[in-house]
């Protein structure tokens, strides 16, 4: 009877934890973080002279993002930087797995990972057909402000 007992508290255990890793992320705040970027030429957030046929520069970058609001799988905001406060609309959607976020804003796209509630690993990238004609690549770590 114990045995019956330990299987069935392990069994509910197991439900419990399946059910919580299904649990769609809550993405709504503040997100900052700070790493490198690969840029041909220049754009508001990598300002310069240089063109997109000049030799690429690798520069750092502080951005922030702004989760204003989420439904289900789907999040919206406003990002800017610590060079450009362009406040850039962008729209992200969670994959089924619930740690892989897919997304854009006028003239790239994200590919972020989940690593924590509080933590995502977000790369961005926009090729040479955005207005400013730019070339951007960056994955960096970004965390969720506390209030």
């Amino acid at each position: 009877m114990r045995c019956l007992v330990f299987a069935l508290a392990l069994l509910a255990a197991a439900a419990t934890s399946a059910r919580a890793q299904d649990a769609i992320p809550d993405l709504k705040g503040t997100w900052s973080g700070k790493g490198k970027s690969i840029v041909f030429g220049s754009h508001p957030h990598h300002p310069g002279s240089q063109t997109a046929a000049d030799p690429p520069r690798v520069r750092d970058i502080e951005a922030t993002y702004i989760v204003e609001g989420q439904e289900g799988r789907l999040a919206w905001g406003r990002s800017s930087s610590a060079a450009a406060n362009t406040q850039e609309p962008f729209a992200w959607a969670i994959a089924s797995d619930n740690k892989t976020i897919i997304g854009a804003d006028m003239d790239g796209y994200f590919r972020i990972a989940l690593i924590s509630p509080d933590s995502i690993e977000k790369c961005y990238a926009h090729n040479g057909t955005s207005p400013t004609r730019s070339i951007v690549a960056t994955c960096h770590v970004m965390n969720r402000v506390k209030p």
